[in-house]
C-alpha cells in the first residue's frame, strides 16, 4: 500500500549511508525491520531472572521418563 511520509531527507540519507542501502524505500524498510526486532529483545530480555534453570536437567532423560507414560 503506497504511503507518503515526510521525513527529514538529512536523516534518510544518514540511514542509507549507514546502512549501505540504495533507496528511501529500502532504508525505511530496514529502519522498520530493526526497530520491531530491537522491541522483540526488549521483552525477552523482560524474562531473565523470572525462569528456573536447572543445572542438572537433561532432555533426553526427561524424554525416555515420558516415553513410559504413553
Amino acid at each position: 500500500m503506497p504511503t507518503n511520509l515526510d521525513i527529514s531527507d538529512r536523516l534518510i540519507r544518514r540511514a542509507q549511508k549507514a546502512g549501505g542501502l540504495k533507496t528511501k524505500k529500502e532504508t525505511v524498510t530496514a529502519a522498520l525491520e530493526e526497530y520491531i526486532r530491537r522491541r522483540r529483545q526488549k521483552e525477552i530480555l523482560k524474562l531473565f531472572g523470572t525462569i528456573d534453570f536447572r543445572e542438572d536437567w537433561d532432555p533426553i532423560r526427561e524424554r525416555h521418563r515420558h516415553d513410559g507414560c504413553r
